[in-house]
């Protein structure tokens, strides 16, 4: 499903009670039309010709008169009202993208060089191109052939998942075989895990017939295929797919649109089973609604006095002034917004002053301490939760927790309170147990340099430790896999045997 057919699916009204508005102005305007259309002038001995070069009015019926755009005005004023609306207002806690399990086939089919520089290249070239697409987004990767194999977990580091797609290869896997149903099956085990709904993407050039049908009545998951075969080479597995499938093209419109397909579930899961409020999109009807407005000058329609009483408003001594032309027509929170989807949350944050939006983009911005404050006697879940949550961000373990407890007193089913008071408890002991540790001598890593631990809990002394000279300089990431003996494809090829045998 398109964006634009998922969103005509979900619209509605948030109050459609003002609808019944509508009437009530097309019988306004119906009755004022016709008082001003003009009467048929009574019968007389002037001849036709000159009745009708005389009678003044007679196209008026038929031109814009100024009800008509007072009515439309009115209308549209009346559909703000009622806030037609299409999707909710964007948790910041939640991902916008939904999590996705690829699946790879890695077999010696997929070493065909019908598709430069082989099937099996491009596909990882275009997994490579899907992953920077949903940058940030939670991505799964299994090698499948004769067994299925979990190569990386669910993670939000594309760079994490880059080495191991390139060390596959068909050497590595243990056993021949199109084991689609299995990949299949070890996909949806990693998708029962994950608290949202998300996708299912197949990388491969067939499909066995017998797992045809497990592809297309597969729940739970939104399932699509991409097809690693050049133009006009079909499979006679693919054809039978009734999941949407994507042929491999020479640019991204691909990836864009399979993003876009899985996504669609996704985003109609978050709408239908969300708890944020819907979206009110009803300013957007205010702008042609205010630039119908500007007709009003003209001779004869109606309710002139208006722009009057507006410039009389504004230029009375004692009133506020706007300080932009922004502020004319968006409150402080609609610019704040405005700000935070454009990612501009510094902004937002001075914007914003309804305090739950305002502590929202504090925490995005990196302000942590601003949101604690911000926050500060509001006395519901969602104020307690986000609290919380700046403490962990500035390693206040101790009031994280107590703010956590806060939230389950609040909502005992609020989501993700008690996973994350049980996570943040496990950071506590964690704290403690290596100030423990260094307080008796026992080594626990070099290169902390003037790190402070807190000691409410008395366990061991108050202890600063600092790193010598020789651990002030800790091994990048790269440097770090430059160490590795092994490459990636020797540590693939030993863990699956390992895990055929097993199975």
């Amino acid at each position: 499903m398109s964006d634009l057919a998922l969103s005509l699916d979900l619209f509605h009204f948030i109050r459609p009670w003002l609808l019944v508005l509508l009437p009530v102005i097309a019988l306004l305007w119906w009755w004022v039309r016709r008082r001003l259309a003009p009467h048929k002038p009574p019968e007389t001995a002037i001849a036709p010709h000159l009745a009708r070069a005389l009678t003044v009015g007679r196209a008026s019926a038929r031109r814009v008169l100024p009800i008509d755009g007072v009515a439309l005005v009115l209308a549209l004023t009346c559909l703000g009202a009622a806030g037609p609306t299409w999707s909710r207002v964007p948790d910041p806690f939640v991902a916008q993208t939904a999590p996705l399990v690829i699946a790879l086939k890695v077999t010696p089919s997929m070493e065909a060089h019908d598709l430069a520089p082989s099937r099996l290249e491009r596909s990882k070239q275009k997994i490579a191109d899907l992953l920077a697409l949903r940058a940030g987004a939670r991505s799964a990767l299994i090698a499948y052939a004769g067994t299925a194999h979990s190569v990386v977990p669910m993670t939000e580091d594309p760079h994490v998942l880059q080495p191991y797609l390139e060390g596959l290869s068909p050497d590595v896997m243990p056993g021949k075989g199109n084991a689609t149903a299995a990949a299949l099956e070890l996909a949806r085990s990693i998708m029962a895990k994950e608290s949202a709904p998300g996708g299912i993407l197949f990388v491969t050039d067939d499909i066995e017939a017998a797992d045809v049908a497990a592809l297309n009545g597969f729940q739970g998951a939104s399932v699509a295929a991409l097809a690693a075969l050049p133009e006009g080479v079909g499979s006679a597995g693919i054809d039978q797919l009734t999941i949407p499938v994507q042929q491999v093209t020479v640019d991204d419109a691909d990836i864009t649109t399979l993003d876009r397909r899985l996504n669609a579930a996704y985003r109609r899961a978050l709408a239908e089973q969300g708890n944020q409020p819907w979206d009110d999109r009803g300013w957007l009807l205010a702008w042609p609604a205010m630039l119908l407005g500007l007709f009003w000058f003209r001779r004869g329609w109606t309710m002139r006095w208006g722009a009057a009483a507006l410039a009389a408003l504004v230029l009375q001594p004692g009133t506020g002034r706007a300080e932009g032309v922004t502020d004319w027509f968006l409150t402080p929170d609609q610019q704040g917004q405005i700000a935070y989807d454009k990612h501009h949350f510094d902004r937002a944050g001075a914007l914003f002053l309804e305090p739950m939006h305002k502590a929202h983009a504090l925490y995005r911005d990196g302000k942590y301490d601003a949101v604690v404050e911000t926050l500060a006697g509001i006395e519901t879940p969602d104020a307690a939760f986000l609290s919380a949550m700046a403490h962990i961000k500035s390693r206040g373990y101790r009031e994280a927790i107590a703010d956590f407890q806060t939230t389950l007193d609040r909502d005992p089913n609020f989501p993700g309170a008690a996973q994350n008071l049980e996570l943040a408890k496990k950071m506590l002991d964690f704290v403690e147990t290596a100030r423990v540790q260094s307080d008796t001598g026992e080594k626990t890593g070099e290169g902390a340099d003037g790190v402070v631990l807190d000691n409410k809990d008395a366990r061991g002394a108050d202890t600063q430790i600092r790193g010598g000279e020789q651990g002030a300089k800790l091994l990048t990431a790269d440097q770090w896999m430059n160490t590795v003996d092994t490459n990636t494809a020797d540590f693939l090829r030993q863990r699956f045997a390992i895990e055929a045998a097993q199975k």
